[in-house]
């Protein structure tokens, strides 16, 4: 079995039924300059619930396709309201 990624994340949207925007920051330092750069990342994320508000930082995994441009799922909020509740994969394993 193929192991599934996971990234945690800040939500930055939650105005769709049952999906959340969620934004990835990664930083690394450019190749030539060496200066600091800060890269944003915005995923699509299941949300069954609709448990997740602006702000939270959650944990999300790659799932199947769900649409065209949802393939991650939300399995837990780390920080936010309620921090630490486990939220419904979707039906995903």
């Amino acid at each position: 079995m193929v192991k599934k990624e996971t990234i945690k994340g800040r939500v930055v949207s939650n105005k769709m039924d049952k999906t959340v925007v969620v934004a990835v920051d990664t930083f690394s330092r450019h190749p030539l300059y060496k200066k600091a750069m800060r890269r944003v990342r915005k995923y699509m994320a299941h949300d069954e619930g609709n448990a997740c508000n602006v702000g939270d930082t959650v944990e999300i995994i790659e799932v199947r396709p769900l649409s065209r441009r949802k393939r991650w799922c939300v399995v837990t909020r780390v920080e936010g309201q309620g921090g630490g509740v486990v939220l419904d994969e979707g039906g995903e394993q």
